[in-house]
Order: C-alpha cells, then sequence, then structure tokens
C-alpha cells in the first residue's frame, strides 16, 4: 500500500506489494470503518465500512483532510483546531490513541457518536501517517443512558415496592434489602445488611424441623442457576414470631458467573386466613347442601302426595319456596301478584294457587291481556250486548262473568290500558259492572290472580298504572324466579318434557347423555321454561331415536324468518303450484299461520312485535279471525 502526497505523488510504501491484495480484502471485508492519513491529515485510503457510515463515497474520501470532513467539530459543539486533532496525535507525538466519546459528521451534516483507535504508520521507522479505526458508538451510548436510568429507577422500585426484596451473595450474606424486607421482618435495613439470611430468617421449616444451610431453598438460585418459587413457607421475624410467606430466589449473573442471587417475598398471613374461611365454608356449604338435599327428598315426596302440584317441576329451593307461598295463599280469598319473567311458568302457579283453594271446584279464567287489542279490552272483560259496536252481531258474556264464583286469571296485566284500569278497579273492589252498550249493572264474584313481568312500581311512577289498583293486585306477591337461577331442576324439568312431549310426538323417547344435560345447563334460557320445552321438542324431532342433540339458538327468531318457518310447516309446495287449495284445506292453512305468528309473539297481538304488525293486518281483523276460527289464546 503506498501514502500519497496531497497532489497525489507517491511518497512511500507503507505494506509490501505482495501483502497488498491481502490487506485490500481485509479492508473492504471490515465492519469497522477505517481510513489512512498522511503527515498532512490527507486521507490516503478508507474502506466502504468507512464510507457507508458517513455517508461519503470511498472516492469522495480520499486526498481530502480528514478532521476538516469528518472530525471539525468537538462532542460539546465546540470547534477543533487541526493542530488539537486527537486523530493527528498519533502521528505527531506517536503511540496508539483510543478516544471512547466523540462525533464524526456525516456527508449530510449530521452527527453521530463515534469511539476510535488511531494507531501511527511507520516507514523505515520514521511515522508516515496513522490508521483510524472507528465504530458507531450511537447504540452504545443509548444502551448506557438506559442502564444509568435503570439503576436509578430499581432504587426507587425497591423503596417503593410493596414486597421484601433482598440480595445476597454466594456466601448466602445479605447485599441489600428494601424498606419493605425491613418492615415486615421487624429489622432495620441497617441490620439486615451482612446477615446470613438463612441463619436470620429461614432456619426452621413450616412443619418446625430445622433446615440445614445447603438445603435452604433461598439459597438454591445461586447454586443451580435456576429461578425458584416457593408459594408456602415462614420466615422468622426479630421478635420470634412466624411469617408464612411466598418467595421467588432469582440468580444474578456477572456474564458467564453466578454471584448470588435477589429474593422477593411477601406476607401471606392474610391469604392464609382467607383460605382458611374459605375452607370453612365450604365445610359449611357441604354440610348445608347435604342437609337441603334430605329435605328437598322429603318436600319432594311431599309434594309427590300431599300437594299433587303435578305440573310444577323441581326441587331447588327456589321451588320449594315457591311452592310453600302458594301453600299457605291458597286457602285464602287474597288477591295474589305473580311477577316473573316470560315462560317462567306463571300460569302453572296461578293454577296452582286455584286448585288448592276453595274455589276448584269453579273455572279459573285465563285472560292474556297482552294478546287484546286495545279497543276490545272492555268487551273482553265484561262482555257486550247485541250492536253496541261493529261486529257485535249478537250478545256475548265477559271473562269476568265466565269466572263468577271461580277465579280469574289476569295475565300480563300491566298491558290494560290506563283508562280501562278504573273499570277494572271498580270491578275489583265492589264486584259490579256492566257489558258495553248494555245499562244494566251485574254483579260477579270472582277471586284475582294476575302476573306481570314488568316492574308495576316503575310504571306507576311513569303514570303508565294506576297506584290503587296496583295495591288491590298486589295484596300477596308472588314472584317466579328465572330458570337460569335454578339450574337444578334442569334434569327433571327435562325428562318431565322428555317423556311427555315423546308421546304427544309419537316418538320413542330418546337418549340424554350427561353431555347433552350440561349443555342444557350452560345455557342462560333467556325464554325460560317455555324456550328449554321448544328446544327439546325440536330436538326430539332431530334426534330420529338416536341421542340427543340440542341445537341452541343464539339469536331471536327475526320476522325475516317467519316465511321460512312456514314454508317449512307447509312442506314443499310443488304441487300445490298447480292444484288449487280446497276451502277447508285454505282455513287450515291461514289458521296454521296465525297460529305460528301467535306462538313467535308469545301470543301478544296488538302493538310493536305483536302478530298483527308481524301478518301485516289490522289487530281488530286479527280478533275477528280468532274468534271465527275458535282459537283461544
Amino acid at each position: 500500500m503506498t501514502v500519497k502526497d496531497k497532489d497525489g505523488n507517491i511518497t512511500s510504501c507503507i505494506f509490501a506489494s505482495s501483502g497488498d491484495a491481502i490487506n485490500e480484502v481485509l479492508l473492504k471485508a471490515a465492519g469497522e470503518g477505517i481510513f489512512g492519513i498522511d503527515l498532512q491529515g490527507i486521507t490516503q485510503f478508507a474502506n466502504p465500512a468507512a464510507a457507508d457510515m458517513t455517508g461519503w463515497t470511498v472516492e469522495e474520501l480520499l486526498g481530502q483532510s480528514s478532521h476538516q470532513l469528518l472530525h471539525h467539530t468537538k462532542i460539546d459543539g465546540s470547534t477543533y483546531h487541526s493542530s488539537e486533532c486527537p486523530v493527528h496525535a498519533t502521528y505527531k507525538h506517536g503511540g496508539v490513541h483510543h478516544v471512547d466519546d466523540e462525533v464524526f459528521w456525516r456527508k449530510d451534516g449530521s452527527s453521530f457518536c463515534v469511539e476510535y483507535t488511531s494507531t501511527p504508520i511507520y516507514d523505515n521507522g520514521e511515522i508516515a501517517g496513522a490508521v483510524v479505526v472507528f465504530n458507531d458508538a450511537t447504540t452504545r451510548r443509548t444502551a448506557e443512558r438506559e442502564l444509568t436510568q435503570a439503576y436509578a429507577d430499581n432504587k426507587m422500585i425497591l423503596e417503593a415496592a410493596g414486597e421484601g426484596i433482598y440480595g445476597l451473595d454466594c456466601e448466602g450474606n445479605t447485599t441489600f434489602a428494601n424498606p419493605s424486607a425491613a418492615a415486615m421482618l421487624g429489622y432495620t435495613v441497617e441490620e439486615l445488611i451482612g446477615q446470613s439470611m438463612h441463619t436470620l430468617l429461614h432456619h426452621t421449616k413450616k412443619d418446625g424441623t430445622h433446615y440445614h444451610k445447603e438445603n435452604c431453598p433461598i439459597y438454591a438460585a445461586f447454586k443451580d442457576g435456576a429461578v425458584h418459587h416457593i408459594e408456602d413457607d415462614i420466615f422468622w421475624g426479630k421478635d420470634g414470631t412466624s411469617i408464612p410467606v411466598s418467595f421467588t430466589s432469582t440468580p444474578i449473573r456477572k456474564g458467564d458467573k453466578i454471584t448470588g442471587a435477589v429474593v422477593v417475598f411477601k406476607d401471606i398471613t392474610e391469604r392464609k386466613q382467607a383460605e382458611e374461611k374459605i375452607q370453612k365454608a365450604y365445610a359449611e356449604i357441604q354440610r348445608m347442601k347435604e342437609r337441603l338435599e334430605a329435605e328437598n327428598l322429603y318436600l319432594q315426596e311431599e309434594i309427590n302426595t300431599d300437594h299433587e302440584f303435578k305440573d310444577i317441576i323441581g326441587q331447588s329451593r327456589a321451588v320449594n319456596q315457591l311452592l310453600q307461598q302458594v301453600e299457605l295463599v291458597a286457602p285464602t280469598a287474597a288477591s295474589v301478584l305473580i311477577t316473573g319473567e316470560s315462560g317462567t311458568g306463571k300460569e302453572l302457579v296461578a293454577r296452582a294457587i286455584h286448585e288448592r283453594g276453595s274455589r276448584s271446584e269453579r273455572p279459573l279464567i285465563r285472560v292474556n291481556c297482552a294478546a287484546i287489542p286495545a279497543e276490545l279490552f272492555e268487551s273482553e272483560f265484561f262482555g257486550h250486548v247485541k250492536g253496541s259496536f261493529t261486529g257485535a252481531v249478537k250478545d256475548r258474556a265477559g271473562r269476568f262473568e265466565l269466572a263468577d264464583g271461580g277465579t280469574i286469571f289476569l295475565d300480563e296485566v300491566g298491558e290494560i290500558p290506563i283508562a280501562l284500569q278504573s273499570k277494572l278497579l271498580r270491578v275489583l273492589q265492589e264486584g259490579q259492572y256492566e257489558r258495553v252498550g248494555d245499562e244494566r249493572t251485574k254483579k260477579v264474584d270472582v277471586r284475582l290472580i294476575a302476573a306481570t313481568n314488568r316492574n308495576l312500581q316503575e310504571e306507576v311512577a311513569a303514570g303508565n298504572f294506576r297506584e290503587d289498583l296496583y295495591f288491590r293486585l298486589n295484596v300477596f306477591p308472588v314472584n317466579v324466579v328465572p330458570l337460569r337461577d335454578r339450574l337444578d331442576d334442569i334434569p327433571l324439568l327435562t325428562q318431565h318434557f322428555l317423556g311427555m312431549l315423546s308421546r304427544k310426538l309419537n316418538m320413542p323417547e330418546p337418549r340424554l347423555t350427561n353431555g347433552s344435560m350440561k349443555q342444557l345447563q350452560s345455557y342462560p334460557w333467556k325464554g325460560n321454561i317455555r324456550e328449554l320445552q321448544n328446544v327439546i321438542e325440536r330436538a326430539i324431532i332431530l334426534s330420529q331415536g338416536g341421542a340427543l342433540q340440542f341445537d341452541l339458538p343464539g339469536n331471536d327468531v327475526t320476522p325475516a324468518e317467519i316465511n321460512h318457518i312456514a314454508s317449512e310447516s307447509e312442506g314443499e309446495a310443488n304441487e300445490a303450484d298447480t292444484v288449487p287449495y280446497t276451502e277447508t284445506e285454505r282455513i287450515a292453512r291461514d289458521k296454521g299461520n296465525i297460529m305460528r305468528a301467535l306462538a313467535l309473539c308469545d301470543n301478544k297481538i296488538s302493538g310493536a312485535g305483536g302478530a298483527a304488525e308481524l301478518l301485516g293486518i289490522k289487530p281488530t281483523t286479527l280478533a275477528s279471525r280468532l274468534k271465527n276460527m275458535d282459537i283461544r289464546i
């Protein structure tokens, strides 16, 4: 390799020509930046790494003053004089110069942190220039700053941490401890430093036997280099009391050498106390469960033999409490308000009250208030005389008249229009009413049972329900809990519906697996018992005598699905496309369509989501068709 002056004249040969090729390969392959300068500081050679890091090409670096091009400014921003440049110090004063923290400037004017070594080049015993090897130290400086900050942060973390933290050397002596460790153990930080932690805190096992120091688990981390977590052990405090603890011992490494361990521990006294309470509570629950199972068995036998509530299936506590309420109120004449979500079996409760009462020989008349158009409520309740309104072609008795001497059950009583509520209150209080279009007052003696899935107190506050009527209805409140709150009853209900529906469908009773029962018990049952019955009926049809598979829907049926359901029920219509329906077939088809719509709407006729809206006809038209087709709801 040759050294040239500023004008390009060869001044000396630094490398023997036989080694030039090898040196050239090394220069190109090196990851560090390398350039050589002569005694005037002019760059004689540079490798690709030096060019890449500085943003110049190798050709642009050659023949230039390296000081002016790369190193004219100090790290603090002040300007170097060329004579002060540490890159030049090597060939001026001899010896190798290493600088850890400086800046070089790139072609684009940006600076970057470097560390470099400047080594003199000799020619015949005389210094002929220098070789500079440099690295981009930006990453190192960033890491150093982060490490410095980490030290500061760790100090704050140690002081602020709620867990006890201390360090050990390889002899098991404490090198540091945080305030939480000292406070939990009853020592000061100064008293812990330099002490054998095994002797001080951990000399005795949980069972009272003594540890041998070699087997102490807090030392294990720096013995085998693994992290050790102990969930349940004891440390001994300064006052001699034992402290239940969990701790983690983590090895400290310096390079490949383990120099100690860090132990992080916490006092688990409260957790241990909570676990003991849970264990005691669990034992008490088990005892109560056994007692309740025995009581339920007795109550179930009592129900089957004495009470005969055949349609109320279950042995849960909620069902037993419900039946007790039924038995208490049934013999009285008190009005009963049954509350609960749709599909929970409120009508079954009403029937049980009626059948156990003194009026059981007389009829229970059910009125679905949600299925009556607003303009027909009065006629439905009290009846009408011929000609009192359009469509009144003959006299008709109302539901109260039919229930005389028996019980009237007003289902969904919250749907009664407020304009009619005063007339309802009158018949309940005075036992008197008039048919629509009739001036004669009739007397009636009925027992009232009402049911609703609404919060009537909120309806009263909103002005949608009369307060005096609410008090008249709510003499004896009975709440029917949703199915999701009585999951223990699902097996009994399922077996009941399987037998009943299999007989109804004239199909063999399918097998019920434990997995299927768990599936039923994990479903939320928004539609309650009614939804359970429908799901089981569908499963029986699909099972074809095999194992049951429950298709539990995730969404409600939308109005758009009605036509699909109707078409499935009616079967394939290929033949109907060419053969007209007879009048009997048409009526049957229309009746089936109306019944499907009513089922989808939970027998609600008018209003949003009602069957009339679903079918696209007026509520009065639907009511008239129900009457003509003798569809009772």
